[in-house]
Parts: C-alpha cells; sequence; structure tokens
C-alpha cells in the first residue's frame, strides 16, 4: 500500500506514470519497480536483493522519495541515449561567448532541465560585436541552405547556425521546417505532444531580429536575457515541458533592473520565462529601486550571494570553498560551476519515524545519485565537469511540519552522509563529491507525500488544493465517482473553458505554521538554519511579507545576509479572491464536512497527459518532470 497524501495519487498519475504496452499506464509500484530495476542494470548501484526490498518498502511509505526526472526517466531509452543530463534537474553556465552558452542552455531545456544563466556584464562584454548585413530566412521548401531535422539535436543546431552567422561567419542563409513533425503528434523518446515548427519558427525570427538590432553593436547583458527567454519560449511550446530559467544579473545595471518592470515598460512577453536573480554579496549595496519594490508590489529580484556560495558549504564549512562557481539554478538551491549539472533527491523528514530509518533512506538515495552522475552525457564540457565534481542536492521537504526532533537529527545526518561519501567514493573509484545536501521547493513532489513544501509554511492549515484536467481526461469519471467536486475553468473575463476541469481536493496541515501565522523574519530564521544546519548547496525559499515587515526585514537583511544567505527571494502577501484559485483556505469544520462525503478512489487504467503548472514550485517555474 503506497502512503500517499490527499492528493498524491491523481498528481502522480498525471505527473510521472508512464504508458505500458498495451496502452495501460503504470501504477506508482509499477514506476518504482522500474526504478529500482534501473537502479542496477543502468545506473549500476549494485543495490543487494535485501537492500532492494528495504529501499522499495521506504519508497512507498514516502520516507523518501528519487527526484521527478528519475521517477520519469529512469529505466527507459532517453537515459541510454543521452546519458547523465536525462537525470539532471539542475543546470548553470555563463554567458560570456555568442554560441557555446545559448546552444548549451537550449539542449537542457529540452530534455527538461532548469538552466540558470549569469548574463552579468563582465562576461557578456567578452562577446564580440555583432556582425552587420545578416539574414536568416525560412524557407519551406526542399533545397534550402539547412533542412531541420526532426529531432532536438536538429532544433539546437539550427539555433546554432544563427548564432555563428551573427559572430562568427558573417554569412546569411535560409533554413526549412518541412520535416519537422507536423504539431498534435506525440514526441516518442520524452513524452508529450509535438508543437510542430511554428513556435521554432517564431522564436528563431525574434533572435534574428534582435540581433540585426544590435549590428555593429556588442550585446549588452539584456540582449542575453532576451536571447536566453527566447529559447525558453520556444522549449516551453513542446506542451509537457516546462521551460525554467533563472538570469543572474548585476545590481547596478538599470537595464537589467528595469527587465521585467511592467508597470514602466512595453516589455516583451517572453521575459516572464526567467526568474530574475542579483548577484548580490551585501545587501547595503542595493540600489534603492529593489527596497522600493516592497511597498509597490512589483516583482521583487531574488537576491544571490555567490561570494558566500564559493567561500562555504554549510555556513562555518570553509572546506568546501570553490572558486568556480558562478550561477545557480533556477530555484536558487543549487550553486554550479559552468556546464555544470546536478541532480536531486527529496527526504520526507516527518514522515520518517526515527534517525536510522531517515538515515538509511539518504544513503540509498546517495547511491542511486551517485552512480548517476557518473554516467556519460551527450554533452562533453559537462561530462567533465560533473564527473570531477559529483554534486548533487539531497533535499528535505515537509520541514515546517517536523518536530524539533526530526530537525534535530539534520546536522547527525550530514555529517554522517559526508563520511559515506568519502568511504563509498573510495570504494568505488569516484571523486568525493563537493556538495551533497539542498533544499529545494518540492512542488509535485510533496503533494505525493502530502507535506508541506521545502522550507516553505503552509498555505493554511485547512484548504482546497485544486488541480486543472484536461475534460477530456480519464480520470475525471473515478474522481467523480468517489465525490469530489468538478466544475468546468471559469475565466478571468468571465467566460467558461468546459474543454478544463477543476477538481476541488480537502486536504489538511492541522497544527502546522502557515503563512498567515509565520512572519518574514521567522521565514528567514528557517532559511538561516537549514544552510547552517543541513544544505551544502543553498536553501530555496519564498519569503512572505506584508508591506508592514519592510523595515524589520530590511533590518534582519542588514544583520544577517551577508555572512549566512546565499539565496532569497520574496513575494508580497496578496488578497487573493478571485474564482478556483489553486489554494483556498477552508475551515476545519468544511474540511472534515467534504471529506466525510468522499469514498475510495479507483482510477482502473487511466490516461492523462495534461499539465498543471498549479504543481509546480512558487512562480511556476521549475521544470515537472
Amino acid at each position: 500500500m503506497v502512503a500517499f497524501g490527499p492528493v498524491g495519487e491523481p498528481v502522480f498519475l498525471r505527473t510521472y506514470a508512464r504508458e505500458l504496452p498495451g496502452g495501460k499506464k503504470e501504477k506508482f509500484e509499477d514506476t518504482i519497480e522500474r526504478c529500482l530495476r534501473a537502479c542496477n542494470k543502468q545506473l549500476n548501484c549494485n543495490f543487494t536483493k535485501e537492500e532492494t526490498e528495504e529501499f522499495r518498502g521506504l519508497l512507498h511509505n514516502m520516507v523518501g522519495s528519487f527526484a521527478g526526472r528519475f521517477l520519469w526517466q529512469l529505466g527507459t531509452g532517453t537515459v541510454d541515449k543521452i546519458g547523465l543530463l536525462s537525470l539532471q534537474n539542475c543546470a548553470g553556465t555563463v554567458v560570456n561567448e555568442p554560441v557555446r552558452p545559448f546552444t548549451w542552455a537550449m539542449s537542457c531545456l529540452l530534455v527538461g532541465a532548469g538552466v540558470g544563466m549569469n548574463i552579468q556584464r563582465e562576461y557578456v562584454y567578452e562577446i564580440p560585436k555583432v556582425k552587420p548585413g545578416v539574414s536568416v530566412v525560412r524557407k519551406n521548401t526542399n533545397d534550402a541552405d539547412y533542412i531541420v531535422p526532426d529531432s532536438r539535436e536538429g532544433w539546437v543546431e539550427l539555433l546554432e547556425r544563427v548564432l555563428s552567422a551573427f559572430f562568427v561567419t558573417g554569412k546569411s542563409f535560409t533554413y526549412s521546417t518541412v520535416c519537422v513533425r507536423p504539431a498534435g503528434l506525440p514526441i516518442k523518446t520524452f513524452g508529450g505532444i509535438s508543437s510542430g515548427a511554428e513556435p521554432l519558427a517564431l522564436g528563431i525570427g525574434q533572435i534574428v531580429d534582435l540581433l540585426r538590432s544590435r549590428a555593429g553593436k556588442k550585446l549588452r547583458s539584456v540582449d542575453a536575457l532576451d536571447i536566453f527567454n527566447i529559447i525558453e519560449s520556444i522549449v516551453i511550446s513542446g506542451n509537457v515541458r516546462r521551460s525554467a530559467g533563472i538570469a543572474i544579473g548585476d545590481i547596478d545595471d538599470y537595464l537589467f533592473l528595469e527587465a521585467k518592470r511592467w508597470d514602466l515598460h512595453n516589455i516583451p512577453n517572453y521575459r516572464v520565462y526567467s526568474n530574475n536573480t542579483l548577484n548580490c554579496n551585501d545587501v547595503k549595496l542595493l540600489p534603492q529601486s529593489w527596497w522600493q519594490q516592497f511597498e509597490t508590489g512589483g516583482e521583487i529580484y531574488g537576491l544571490f550571494n555567490m561570494r558566500l556560495a564559493r567561500e562555504e558549504g554549510r555556513i562555518g564549512d570553509t572546506s568546501r570553498a570553490n572558486d568556480k562557481i558562478v550561477c545557480a539554478n533556477p530555484c536558487l538551491e543549487q550553486v554550479l560551476e559552468m556546464f555544470e549539472t546536478c541532480c536531486l533527491a527529496e527526504l520526507f523528514l516527518p514522515r520518517a519515524s526515527s534517525y536510522e530509518q531517515l538515515k538509511t533512506t539518504a544513503f540509498y538515495l546517495y547511491r542511486a545519485c551517485k552512480h548517476s552522475l557518473s554516467l556519460p552525457c551527450s554533452e562533453p564540457e559537462t561530462e567533465e565537469i560533473v564527473h570531477k565534481n559529483m554534486r548533487m542536492g539531497i533535499g528535505v521537504t515537509g520541514y515546517v511540519q517536523a518536530s524539533e526532533e526530526q530537525k534535530q537529527w539534520l546536522p547527525r545526518l550530514y555529517a554522517e552522509l559526508r563520511q559515506f561519501d568519502e568511504d563509498y567514493s573510495k570504494k568505488n573509484n569516484f571523486p568525493v563529491s563537493v556538495a551533497l545536501t539542498t533544499c529545494k521547493p518540492s512542488g509535485t513532489l510533496s503533494k505525493l507525500a502530502g507535506v508541506t513544501e521545502g522550507c516553505n509554511p503552509a498555505e493554511a492549515e485547512y484548504f482546497i488544493q485544486r488541480i486543472r484536467f484536461s475534460s477530456s481526461s480519464d480520470m475525471l469519471p473515478a474522481l467523480r465517482d468517489a465525490g469530489y467536486p468538478i466544475e468546468p475553468q471559469q475565466n478571468l473575463d468571465g467566460t467558461v473553458d468546459r474543454f478544463t476541469s477543476v477538481v476541488e481536493f480537502p486536504c489538511a496541515y492541522p497544527g502546522v505554521k502557515t503563512v498567515k501565522n509565520t512572519s518574514a523574519v521567522e521565514q528567514l530564521e528557517t532559511v538561516k538554519r537549514i544552510q547552517t544546519e543541513w544544505s551544502d548547496n543553498a536553501v530555496s525559499n519564498t519569503i512572505t511579507y506584508s508591506p508592514e515587515e519592510v523595515p524589520a526585514i530590511k533590518e534582519w537583511l542588514f544583520a544577517n545576509y551577508k555572512d549566512n544567505i546565499k539565496s532569497v527571494s520574496f513575494l508580497r502577501k496578496m488578497d487573493r479572491n478571485f474564482p478556483q484559485m489553486p489554494r483556498e483556505e477552508i475551515t476545519k469544520e468544511d474540511y472534515e464536512k467534504r471529506v466525510s462525503v468522499l469514498k475510495g478512489l479507483n482510477f482502473g487504467n487511466t490516461t492523462d497527459s495534461s499539465v498543471d503548472t498549479t504543481l509546480e514550485c512558487a512562480g511556476g517555474a521549475c521544470p515537472l518532470r
């Protein structure tokens, strides 16, 4: 029996369950068996029969979990073809040359890895001037200069040819997309439905227009941002892919600072696709405009303390110093070198019944991650750095739900995990990992186990979780029979979308800290504690605040940020009152009434490939799989 949370089974079926031969769909037990078999056959973990049995029980009881990337990909031909990149959640680079950073980013995004890009001026200004007189024209015939193959590699090569034309050769060319499969056909290797060639052609046209506007000039950091965002817009059109990106810029780069000031400028829509972040080592150096966003309610750029990320692992541990750190992943829990990627795993802290159970789960997940990092990679620079660093991020989620005793297990577990890595690496001829632990947002995985997300407070003690399904989904009859309320989607303009159905799930975290009863400073103290006791990477967080808390936030940051916080982001508390909110607080009595009429769920052989972005991390940014 799987210990799902209240929305765990439907979230699993629509997110991670693969289609089996004969048209059936995996149950959770099938997915776990596929992953466990692959641990030995693909990853060479060498789990014994007894270890496999113990690991299986821990996964079924939701004490921990493989990353969503592993749940979706392990045991498939994609891992055999692409290698370690197919299992990586996080990727990062700097834009210091005109071609490779962008083509590498597109390649990573197309297999579902979120990408961080450092676009600080010191890097972007290394790029040569844009060559004038270049044109790139789509010519949908068989005699174009380049016929785009119907493959991930083909799309990336088109981008490479465009960038090379404007920065290297200066030669114009034509291209054709006649070989790209039409929209609506299945993507067999990765899964999902083809978007057709139009999003690719649209994005390439936007990049060409941007580069032509800079002919004879250098790229600015905001131009690098736009190219990155356009690439993301191309990738996200693939229906099941989530294009997760973060752009890291300078605190005094006014063009970058105003890149998402929707209230001041006519801004291209594609800029929504990155979480923009400032490389800030000292909050006293931040411009006044950053602080003003707290008052206006505009989008507040996140902060990344790169100096601290380079100098320390956990706070105070300088043995993990690494001056080659140049970027981070989209949710800012993993710090990365150029072209580095990183795999993740999850510990559901409040689900652990004892320290030994938590430790055993962590060690098994460590072994799966470690061996995955030794796989070959289709990107040579990435293979080199990943095989050298062996960076992973074993995260904890449900932190605010955990007891104080459970939280106090983490420093001891980190020390034992670090020693285990030393011994295991020596025994198996692996490099010691530069980092092992993290705390990520865990939007989707936390819902499988029914725990709070990452280190963030709960939305409420009792609430409705709304999940959107295609109205043709085979899952809806089972949900309706079980008594879950279902209605058509109500659009913000008052119209009704009958092609999309909204299902209401009653959820409860009784007694847990919520956004309403947790101050911004308390949330910051939690981040500081996890960064000190557990994470030797970083801690992803979204600090929710009220305007009256701004003076206290500022005072806390001035006293603590420089030497204790590697990353932080902020979101203003809003009086959200619109139809069919993703989460809506209810009373305990309403929750009990809703639960009392529910029957057991029996999905049978369901097939649902739609994606609900409300299941993602804060901001909806992280890759789904």
